[in-house]
């Protein structure tokens, strides 16, 4: 799976790279025409679908994403050129950061479990004892399941002696842990935006690359050719995830054109201290828990599903909240960038006047060799406000937790909080 979640980030990210590069030459819109052409010349070979024209249409398909549209709404009449434009003249992004590239869905075989021709008829029939459905007869040779009455629950597959029993799936439908995506009428994959959680997991997931996130990297970058005061709010999970210092980054962020930095560690300290705070209080009330607020899935997930679990979440903000209200409270005319790996954090910023765009380290990294930056050659550029160590490691697997507990240090009477 990680091989094909590689290759087809690979393919999103040249789009990526020639798209910035697009923007920054002297014709964008027609240069954008020509990213599917470029990709894919006329007697190029031919790696993944069909023949050459599938391949642009699924490239003009993500160029279109990359520009911030959905693709359901194309009506595959619009130039490439003609969508760089609009691009240019939106105000806002659109509202629902996921799509699906119509034209890259597989439309994948329903999800089914079924018995194969291993099934060797045998006396014991471990399988019909073991389904508490009914769904499962036999037909005088072998083994047979009715996928109506089947639930999918893999109690058959597991007792089969001969392991001829097997689960197919379907990628993205597995991924998701909502149900929001599941094949329409047309056999295509398609969300649920009232179901959909905006965990990204859908978009791993599809070895095609169907599910794509609408980009708002054009957005962005015309502020920052319009020399407006743009500023950029970094996660904690930046550090590390390229080959540089933090100090670097920062010097990188600048010659992109951002006029101002701000670790969102800043804010992760302020959201321990008063997620700790808001344990205390909640324990000394008689609450039998407390979850954590910190994560924009998961907040979805109790909006959406789990309202029962709403009176346990903590009133702390997450740390991007408390990072964006001082980066405008410092400056008022600023238009901030929330640079992030979670894509999550794209419905998040929609509810947050404070932040105005989302730009993910894929996006990052394709605008930093767009625009000839090496990050090996950037200057180490203290930050104003040094973080604690701690948030810095907010992403890690259980950094949260770490945090909190460190803001209960030195408080005599506090009762340490145990997170599950």
């Amino acid at each position: 799976m990680e091989s094909i979640e590689l290759e087809t980030k690979r393919l999103k990210h040249e789009v990526l790279i020639r798209l910035i590069k697009a923007f920054l030459s002297d014709d964008f819109p027609e240069n954008t025409r020509l990213i599917p052409y470029d990709m894919r010349p006329k007697g190029s070979e031919v790696p993944f679908r069909c023949c050459v024209y599938k391949e642009r249409a699924v490239l003009r398909s993500r160029t279109i994403a990359s520009l911030g549209f959905a693709m359901e709404d194309d009506d595959e009449s619009t130039l490439l050129s003609d969508f760089a434009k609009q691009s240019l003249n939106r105000e806002q992004p659109e509202p629902e950061p996921l799509t699906v590239l119509q034209n890259a869905c597989k439309g994948c075989p329903p999800a089914r479990v079924f018995v194969t021709e291993l099934c060797q008829n045998c006396v014991a029939k471990p399988c019909m004892k073991a389904c508490r459905f009914g769904a499962i007869s036999n037909n005088g040779k072998r083994s047979v399941i009715d996928s109506e009455k089947c639930k999918k629950c893999g109690l058959c597959m597991s007792v089969c002696p001969y392991h001829a029993i097997v689960r197919t799936i379907v990628p993205c439908e597995e991924a998701c842990p909502v149900g929001a995506i599941a094949k329409g009428e047309d056999g295509l994959a398609h969300i649920d935006k009232d179901k959909c959680i905006s965990c990204g997991k859908c978009v791993s997931a599809c070895p095609f690359g169907a599910p794509h996130a609408k980009s708002q990297i054009i957005d962005i970058l015309k502020h920052i050719k319009a020399k407006k005061n743009v500023v950029a709010l970094i996660a904690p999970a930046l550090i590390g995830h390229l080959p540089c210092t933090p100090e670097q980054i920062q010097d990188a962020l600048h010659k992109i054109g951002f006029a101002k930095v701000y670790e969102v560690a800043q804010g992760a300290d302020i959201t321990a201290t008063t997620e700790a705070k808001d344990f205390q209080e909640r324990l000394e009330n008689g609450a039998p828990f407390m979850t954590t607020s910190c994560c924009a899935a998961y907040n979805e997930l109790v909006k959406l599903h789990l309202p029962e679990i709403k009176p346990y979440v903590s009133d702390a903000h997450t740390p991007l909240y408390y990072t964006a209200q001082i980066a405008k409270k410092e400056n008022p005319d600023a238009i901030t960038v929330f640079i992030s790996p979670c894509f999550a954090k794209r419905r998040e910023v929609l509810d947050n006047p404070d932040v105005n765009y989302v730009m993910s380290f894929e996006e990052l990294s394709a605008t930093l060799i767009a625009m000839g930056i090496e990050l090996e050659t950037c200057e180490e550029k203290e930050f104003a406000y040094q973080s604690s160590t701690e948030a810095r490691e907010f992403a890690l697997s259980g950094g949260v937790a770490k945090s909190v507990q460190a803001a209960w240090r030195g408080e005599k009477d506090a009762v340490k909080p145990v997170l599950i």
